[in-house]
Protein backbone atom coordinates (compact mmCIF):
# COMPACT_ATOMS: atom_id res chain seq x y z
CA UNK A 1 0.00 0.00 0.00
CA UNK A 2 2.94 2.15 0.45
CA UNK A 3 4.42 1.77 -2.66
CA UNK A 4 1.19 3.11 -4.59
CA UNK A 5 0.50 6.08 -2.51
CA UNK A 6 4.72 7.44 -2.74
CA UNK A 7 3.74 6.75 -6.21
CA UNK A 8 0.42 8.97 -6.56
CA UNK A 9 2.48 11.25 -4.28
CA UNK A 10 5.01 12.11 -6.68
CA UNK A 11 2.40 11.90 -10.06
CA UNK A 12 0.92 14.85 -8.07
CA UNK A 13 3.56 16.72 -7.23
CA UNK A 14 5.19 15.77 -11.03
CA UNK A 15 2.02 17.23 -12.05
CA UNK A 16 2.38 20.67 -10.86
CA UNK A 17 6.06 21.10 -11.32
CA UNK A 18 6.65 24.01 -14.11
CA UNK A 19 8.86 22.12 -17.19
CA UNK A 20 10.63 24.37 -19.52
CA UNK A 21 8.92 25.62 -22.58
CA UNK A 22 5.19 25.80 -20.64
CA UNK A 23 3.27 28.13 -19.00
CA UNK A 24 3.37 31.68 -19.56
CA UNK A 25 6.15 34.38 -18.03
CA UNK A 26 6.29 35.44 -14.56
CA UNK A 27 7.63 39.02 -14.60
CA UNK A 28 10.39 39.71 -11.61
CA UNK A 29 10.88 43.66 -11.84
CA UNK A 30 13.00 45.79 -10.45
CA UNK A 31 12.93 49.66 -11.09
CA UNK A 32 16.63 52.54 -11.25
CA UNK A 33 16.38 55.72 -12.55
CA UNK A 34 19.67 57.96 -12.38
CA UNK A 35 20.92 61.15 -13.22
CA UNK A 36 24.68 60.44 -14.74
CA UNK A 37 27.50 62.41 -15.82
CA UNK A 38 28.81 61.56 -19.51
CA UNK A 39 32.65 61.67 -20.08
CA UNK A 40 32.38 63.41 -23.52
CA UNK A 41 30.82 66.36 -21.76
CA UNK A 42 32.85 66.30 -18.18
CA UNK A 43 34.24 69.75 -17.62
CA UNK A 44 36.31 70.76 -14.16
CA UNK A 45 34.60 70.98 -10.93
CA UNK A 46 31.79 68.08 -12.06
CA UNK A 47 30.06 70.16 -14.46
CA UNK A 48 28.60 69.01 -17.67
CA UNK A 49 28.48 70.42 -20.88
CA UNK A 50 25.39 71.44 -23.34
CA UNK A 51 25.43 72.23 -26.60
CA UNK A 52 25.09 75.46 -25.83
CA UNK A 53 28.48 76.32 -24.03
CA UNK A 54 26.56 76.75 -21.39
CA UNK A 55 27.71 74.03 -18.20
CA UNK A 56 25.45 72.44 -15.11
CA UNK A 57 26.36 70.95 -11.98
CA UNK A 58 23.87 68.82 -10.72
CA UNK A 59 23.56 69.23 -6.43
CA UNK A 60 19.99 67.09 -6.27
CA UNK A 61 17.84 65.49 -7.77
CA UNK A 62 14.82 62.78 -7.27
CA UNK A 63 11.64 61.58 -9.68
CA UNK A 64 8.59 59.86 -8.58
CA UNK A 65 7.17 57.70 -10.68
CA UNK A 66 3.33 57.09 -10.56
CA UNK A 67 2.94 53.29 -12.30
CA UNK A 68 5.11 51.79 -15.04
CA UNK A 69 2.96 49.73 -17.65
CA UNK A 70 3.79 46.99 -19.46
CA UNK A 71 2.07 47.38 -22.93
CA UNK A 72 1.41 44.14 -25.28
CA UNK A 73 2.15 44.64 -28.84
CA UNK A 74 -0.88 45.61 -31.16
CA UNK A 75 -2.76 42.51 -32.26
CA UNK A 76 -4.41 44.63 -35.20
CA UNK A 77 -2.69 45.46 -39.14
CA UNK A 78 0.12 47.94 -39.26
CA UNK A 79 -0.89 51.43 -38.62
CA UNK A 80 -3.24 49.49 -35.91
CA UNK A 81 -3.83 51.33 -32.56
CA UNK A 82 -0.75 52.27 -30.96
CA UNK A 83 -1.15 54.05 -27.02
CA UNK A 84 2.47 56.21 -27.96
CA UNK A 85 0.69 57.65 -31.12
CA UNK A 86 -2.70 58.07 -30.11
CA UNK A 87 -4.96 58.18 -33.74
CA UNK A 88 -6.22 61.47 -34.49
CA UNK A 89 -9.42 63.21 -31.84
CA UNK A 90 -7.31 61.70 -29.06
CA UNK A 91 -4.40 62.97 -27.47
CA UNK A 92 -2.63 61.43 -23.59
CA UNK A 93 -2.94 57.34 -23.67
CA UNK A 94 -2.06 55.65 -20.38
CA UNK A 95 -3.45 53.80 -17.76
CA UNK A 96 -5.67 51.98 -20.04
CA UNK A 97 -7.74 54.28 -21.53
CA UNK A 98 -6.95 57.79 -23.22
CA UNK A 99 -8.13 60.90 -23.75
CA UNK A 100 -10.80 61.94 -26.29
CA UNK A 101 -10.87 65.84 -27.36
CA UNK A 102 -14.22 66.34 -25.89
CA UNK A 103 -12.72 64.93 -22.76
CA UNK A 104 -14.19 61.43 -22.10
CA UNK A 105 -11.85 58.68 -21.22
CA UNK A 106 -11.91 56.06 -23.30
CA UNK A 107 -10.68 52.04 -22.92
CA UNK A 108 -7.93 51.45 -25.03
CA UNK A 109 -9.95 48.77 -26.51
CA UNK A 110 -12.87 51.08 -27.72
CA UNK A 111 -10.27 53.17 -29.18
CA UNK A 112 -8.47 50.51 -30.96
CA UNK A 113 -12.04 49.63 -32.41
CA UNK A 114 -12.96 52.58 -33.36
CA UNK A 115 -9.24 53.14 -35.05
CA UNK A 116 -9.80 49.75 -36.84
CA UNK A 117 -7.25 47.95 -35.13
CA UNK A 118 -8.99 45.11 -33.49
CA UNK A 119 -7.66 44.48 -30.15
CA UNK A 120 -5.00 46.78 -30.04
CA UNK A 121 -1.98 47.24 -27.62
CA UNK A 122 -3.02 47.39 -23.86
CA UNK A 123 -1.70 47.08 -20.89
CA UNK A 124 -0.99 43.28 -19.16
CA UNK A 125 0.59 44.48 -16.23
CA UNK A 126 1.37 47.68 -14.01
CA UNK A 127 4.22 48.05 -11.46
CA UNK A 128 3.42 50.41 -8.72
CA UNK A 129 7.17 52.26 -8.11
CA UNK A 130 6.28 53.70 -4.58
CA UNK A 131 8.38 56.31 -2.86
CA UNK A 132 10.66 58.82 -5.06
CA UNK A 133 13.63 57.54 -6.52
CA UNK A 134 16.92 59.20 -5.65
CA UNK A 135 18.65 59.84 -9.33
CA UNK A 136 22.33 61.38 -7.69
CA UNK A 137 22.42 58.08 -5.13
CA UNK A 138 20.62 55.62 -7.35
CA UNK A 139 19.12 52.45 -6.50
CA UNK A 140 17.89 48.97 -7.99
CA UNK A 141 14.39 48.77 -6.39
CA UNK A 142 12.11 45.22 -6.50
CA UNK A 143 8.58 46.01 -7.35
CA UNK A 144 5.37 44.45 -7.21
CA UNK A 145 2.77 43.97 -9.93
CA UNK A 146 -0.74 44.28 -10.45
CA UNK A 147 -2.94 42.72 -10.85
CA UNK A 148 -0.45 39.43 -10.84
CA UNK A 149 3.32 38.91 -12.27
CA UNK A 150 2.06 35.92 -13.91
CA UNK A 151 1.32 37.08 -17.25
CA UNK A 152 -0.73 35.93 -20.09
CA UNK A 153 0.09 34.42 -23.51
CA UNK A 154 0.86 37.78 -25.18
CA UNK A 155 4.58 39.70 -26.30
CA UNK A 156 4.94 42.47 -24.13
CA UNK A 157 7.01 45.15 -26.79
CA UNK A 158 6.93 48.06 -24.48
CA UNK A 159 6.94 49.88 -21.18
CA UNK A 160 5.46 52.84 -19.98
CA UNK A 161 6.60 55.47 -17.27
CA UNK A 162 4.40 57.32 -16.02
CA UNK A 163 6.50 60.79 -14.46
CA UNK A 164 4.79 62.15 -11.64
CA UNK A 165 7.28 64.93 -10.63
CA UNK A 166 10.83 65.33 -11.16
CA UNK A 167 12.64 67.69 -8.74
CA UNK A 168 16.30 68.94 -10.36
CA UNK A 169 18.46 71.56 -8.46
CA UNK A 170 22.29 72.56 -9.46
CA UNK A 171 24.14 75.24 -10.98
CA UNK A 172 24.88 76.93 -14.48
CA UNK A 173 28.09 78.58 -15.49
CA UNK A 174 29.14 79.81 -19.11
CA UNK A 175 31.59 77.88 -20.48
CA UNK A 176 32.50 80.40 -23.61
CA UNK A 177 35.84 82.67 -23.35
CA UNK A 178 33.05 85.84 -23.01
CA UNK A 179 30.56 84.80 -20.41
CA UNK A 180 26.74 85.91 -21.37
CA UNK A 181 26.65 85.94 -17.55
CA UNK A 182 29.15 86.06 -14.95
CA UNK A 183 30.04 83.95 -12.37
CA UNK A 184 27.97 80.68 -11.29
CA UNK A 185 23.66 80.79 -11.02
CA UNK A 186 22.11 78.27 -9.04
CA UNK A 187 18.57 76.75 -10.91
CA UNK A 188 15.56 74.83 -9.23
CA UNK A 189 13.68 72.68 -12.10
CA UNK A 190 10.00 70.99 -9.85
CA UNK A 191 8.22 69.42 -12.57
CA UNK A 192 4.80 68.31 -10.89
CA UNK A 193 0.93 67.73 -11.97
CA UNK A 194 -1.10 70.94 -11.97
CA UNK A 195 -3.58 71.82 -9.17
CA UNK A 196 -6.04 69.19 -9.19
CA UNK A 197 -4.62 67.09 -12.13
CA UNK A 198 -3.70 63.31 -11.62
CA UNK A 199 -1.61 63.38 -15.19
CA UNK A 200 1.71 62.42 -14.82
CA UNK A 201 3.71 65.40 -15.88
CA UNK A 202 5.59 63.43 -18.68
CA UNK A 203 5.25 59.90 -19.84
CA UNK A 204 8.04 58.13 -21.57
CA UNK A 205 7.90 55.19 -23.53
CA UNK A 206 11.01 52.14 -24.17
CA UNK A 207 10.88 49.16 -26.00
CA UNK A 208 10.49 46.10 -24.00
CA UNK A 209 11.29 42.34 -25.40
CA UNK A 210 9.56 39.95 -23.40
CA UNK A 211 7.57 37.09 -24.90
CA UNK A 212 5.16 35.44 -22.88
CA UNK A 213 4.34 31.87 -24.42
CA UNK A 214 5.30 28.40 -24.16
CA UNK A 215 8.17 28.42 -26.17
CA UNK A 216 10.23 30.74 -24.10
CA UNK A 217 11.65 30.09 -20.20
CA UNK A 218 8.60 31.06 -17.91
CA UNK A 219 11.21 32.84 -15.21
CA UNK A 220 11.59 36.63 -16.68
CA UNK A 221 13.89 38.90 -14.82
CA UNK A 222 12.96 42.25 -16.02
CA UNK A 223 15.50 45.25 -14.97
CA UNK A 224 14.29 48.60 -16.14
CA UNK A 225 16.12 51.72 -16.18
CA UNK A 226 15.95 55.38 -17.18
CA UNK A 227 18.88 57.25 -17.34
CA UNK A 228 18.68 60.99 -17.19
CA UNK A 229 21.58 63.34 -18.64
CA UNK A 230 22.89 66.90 -19.14
CA UNK A 231 21.37 66.77 -22.39
CA UNK A 232 17.85 67.43 -20.69
CA UNK A 233 18.94 71.28 -20.08
CA UNK A 234 20.74 71.75 -24.05
CA UNK A 235 17.87 73.88 -25.15
CA UNK A 236 17.70 76.35 -22.34
CA UNK A 237 19.32 79.88 -22.87
CA UNK A 238 20.48 80.72 -19.81
CA UNK A 239 21.17 84.48 -19.83
CA UNK A 240 17.41 84.88 -20.94
CA UNK A 241 15.96 83.70 -17.88
CA UNK A 242 14.97 85.31 -14.67
CA UNK A 243 16.50 84.56 -11.13
CA UNK A 244 14.02 85.09 -8.18
CA UNK A 245 15.38 87.58 -5.07
CA UNK A 246 17.64 84.93 -3.83
CA UNK A 247 19.35 84.89 -7.32
CA UNK A 248 17.79 81.24 -8.07
CA UNK A 249 16.60 80.50 -11.94
CA UNK A 250 13.14 78.95 -11.11
CA UNK A 251 11.80 77.35 -13.88
CA UNK A 252 8.37 77.58 -12.32
CA UNK A 253 8.49 81.48 -12.51
CA UNK A 254 5.35 82.93 -14.59
CA UNK A 255 8.10 85.05 -16.54
CA UNK A 256 7.43 84.61 -20.00
CA UNK A 257 11.40 83.27 -20.87
CA UNK A 258 10.87 81.04 -17.54
CA UNK A 259 7.69 79.31 -18.92
CA UNK A 260 9.33 78.81 -22.10
CA UNK A 261 12.38 77.22 -20.75
CA UNK A 262 9.81 74.87 -18.65
CA UNK A 263 8.32 73.78 -21.99
CA UNK A 264 11.10 73.15 -23.73
CA UNK A 265 12.50 70.63 -20.82
CA UNK A 266 9.25 69.17 -20.77
CA UNK A 267 9.57 68.45 -24.27
CA UNK A 268 12.99 67.65 -24.07
CA UNK A 269 12.68 65.06 -20.50
CA UNK A 270 9.89 63.12 -22.79
CA UNK A 271 12.80 62.19 -25.76
CA UNK A 272 14.09 59.89 -22.99
CA UNK A 273 13.33 56.54 -23.44
CA UNK A 274 14.41 54.21 -20.47
CA UNK A 275 16.00 50.80 -21.20
CA UNK A 276 14.77 47.27 -20.42
CA UNK A 277 17.22 44.29 -19.79
CA UNK A 278 15.07 40.78 -19.82
CA UNK A 279 17.06 37.59 -17.71
CA UNK A 280 15.25 34.25 -18.82
CA UNK A 281 15.61 31.25 -16.90
CA UNK A 282 13.67 28.31 -15.25
CA UNK A 283 12.40 27.79 -11.99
Amino acid sequence: MRRPLLLLLGLALGGCAWEPGQGFAVVEPTVRAAYEPLADRAASDGYQRLSSDYQVRMDSGSMRVSTIELISSASGPAGAFNPANPPPGYSLCHGGHCHRDDGALIPYEQVAADAGGGGGARAVVTLPVGEPMNLLDPETRAVDCRPECALPETQVAQGRWGVEALRLEGTVRDGRATPRFPGERRFRLDLTPATGSDEPVSVLDGTVELPSDRSTPPRAKLDLKLVLTAGLFDPVDWSKLKQDPDGVVDFNDPDPANAEARKALLERLARFSPEAEVTRGER
